[in-house]
């Protein structure tokens, strides 16, 4: 009769410690905004003249073709 009671008390608290590991995982927004900082550099102006300087060298008026 011991044995069994010994068994059941190991039981329960087995039981009661295995219950009290529930990990639990929150999510927050934060306090502040998130800022992105973007650093681009823009050279499309640059690319279009070049290619426009191009086309008028390899034109068929400049003779030289």
């Amino acid at each position: 009769m011991q044995n069994k009671i010994r068994t059941a008390v190991l039981l329960l608290a087995t039981l009661a410690s295995l219950s009290a590991c529930n990990p639990t995982v929150t999510v927050q927004a934060p306090d502040k905004p998130i800022t992105i900082n973007m650093n681009i550099k823009i050279e499309h102006e640059i690319r279009v003249k070049v290619e426009k300087d191009l086309e008028n060298v390899l034109s068929d008026n400049s003779g030289l073709y």
